[in-house]
Formats: structure tokens, sequence, C-alpha cells
């Protein structure tokens, strides 16, 4: 699996121009809680829950996640000398050991003590990828803090990475941003092709957890996701939106200038997300 960074749709208003990006990330696990204090992104991940206990230990003893950049230890939250010869070796076996110990729990907690995968799962995930689906209008703070000789390495190779892939991407005016519809699906109707999106965007993958492309599994998940529990799952919500025009006045409370702005929409700016078109949430 290893790190990847890929963008999935890349749109831009046609009224004001602001740029909204849908990007899949694969990174490992033990850099995930970094990422989460980004609060400008919209975000879903694979969930640890969600996946086969036995397909998971499988995942990290064929592809275990590994640091970057094995450094020295000092004081301080970085470090700027990485190990070298035989501590370097010895690093990385012990990384690896940890994980054969690990696997093993994990082995007796499933299948003989016969432990939901909820719970056995966890002591896996210092070795695990993650995959996580993300929308943004606004990056600037994540690169400059990300993008730095002082972030943490692995997070630092994610940000060089997605920084090259959002470049390398050419953006469209659109209406309305709608990840995961494949080209065989643009003639469908507005509304399906939401409700498909959204469901997409919760797995994060056009595909369902069988592997298979089904239009009347996304349409059943988006209605549980919609009322589960009474109040609905909304995060998924938020990668679906529509362009607008609409302007707003804001106070600089800096200097007490105020100024005219395309409006803010949850964390997007110039752009609505179907989280807020839904009963129960408010602009």
């Amino acid at each position: 699996m290893s790190f990847s960074a890929k963008v999935i749709l890349d749109s831009v208003n046609p009224h004001n121009g602001i740029r909204l990006i849908t990007s899949e990330l694969t990174y490992p696990r033990f850099i995930h809680a970094e990422f989460m204090t980004h609060r400008m992104f919209s975000r879903n991940a694979a969930s640890s829950r969600a996946i086969p206990s036995k397909k998971m230990i499988g995942m990290v003893k064929n592809d275990p996640a590994m640091p970057v950049y094995w450094g020295k230890n000092r004081s301080g939250m970085s470090s700027n000398e990485e190990l070298q010869g035989d501590r370097l070796i010895m690093a990385r076996d012990h990384w690896l050991s940890a994980r054969d110990v690990m696997v093993g729990y994990a082995k007796d907690l499933t299948i003989s003590m016969k432990l939901h995968k909820q719970i056995a799962n966890r002591i896996l995930e210092p070795w695990k990828y993650i995959t996580v689906i993300c929308t943004a209008t606004q990056y600037s703070n994540f690169f400059a803090l990300r993008d730095h000789k002082d972030a943490q390495p692995e997070i630092a190779h994610l940000a060089r990475l997605w920084k090259m892939a959002q470049f390398n991407s050419i953006p469209r005016e659109r209406d309305w941003h709608i990840p995961y519809i494949q080209k065989d699906e643009q003639g469908l109707p507005l509304e399906i092709r939401q409700k498909v999106s959204v469901a997409r965007c919760a797995r994060v993958s056009y595909l369902t957890h069988d592997g298979v492309r089904s239009i009347d599994k996304d349409l059943v998940l988006y209605q549980r996701l919609l009322t589960g529990g009474g109040s609905g799952h909304w995060s998924p919500f938020e990668h679906v939106a529509m362009a607008t025009d609409e302007m707003e006045t804001r106070r600089n409370f800096a200097d007490g200038t105020k100024k005219s702005q395309p409006i803010w929409c949850g964390n997007f700016q110039g752009w609505v997300q179907l989280r807020k078109m839904q009963r129960g949430e408010c602009q």
C-alpha cells in the first residue's frame, strides 16, 4: 500500500475562482492524529473497525508501515541526525519484531478468545497504513506546517507528495463537486449522483467493501448515513458541494476594516456543503 496522494476531483467555482479539491491519501496510521489537527479539512477514513482481523493481520505482515527517517535520540520534538550502520539495522529489526509480537496477540484475541475486530485490530495500528479522503478549499496552513524541516518526517513526506499531486492536477469549472462518480455515471440524475458520492466518500472508495461497484448498495448506505442513530452520520456529506456566488462582509479584528468576500459554509469558502442542506443542519 505505502504512501500515496492522488487527486480524486478538482473543481473551480465559476463565480469566484475558488478551487475545491478532493484527494485520496494513504499514510502510516501513526501520523493520523497529526493530520486530524487540521480543522479546515473535511475527512473520512477507512476504519480499523470495518476491516476483518484476518485481512488486517495480512496487511501489517505483508506491507507494514515503517518510519521514513530513523532519527537519533535527542532533546526536542525532532531529530536532525539519522541512525547509521548496525544501529539502523537493529532499529528496523526491532520495529518489525514488535509487529510480529502484536500479530501473535491479535491472532490469539480473535481466534482463541473470539474478540471482536474493533478491539483486536487496535493493537496492530502502529504498523498499518490508513487511507483517507480529504476535501478542502484551504491548504496553505497545512503545507506551511507539514512541508517543513521540523515536521515529523512521515507527515512531511505526505505533504510533499500531496503538494505535487495538486500541482499536477488540472481543475475544471463546475457548479457541483461530486467525487467518485465514474464517467459512465455522469448521466445519472443529480440527486442520485449526490447520494452515490456520499456513500462512496463514507467508504473512501467507489467500490463496496466486497470490491464491486453497486449503485443500489450505495443508495442503501446513503440512507443509513442520513438517518442512522436517529441523527445521521454527516461527515461524508461534506465532500459533495455546490458552487455559490454569495458574498458576505467580514470585519478584520486586527484593524477594524470591513471586507466583502465569498461566503464561508462550514470549513469551505465559496462552496455550500451538501451537509448544510440537510434537515437538522444549518448555514
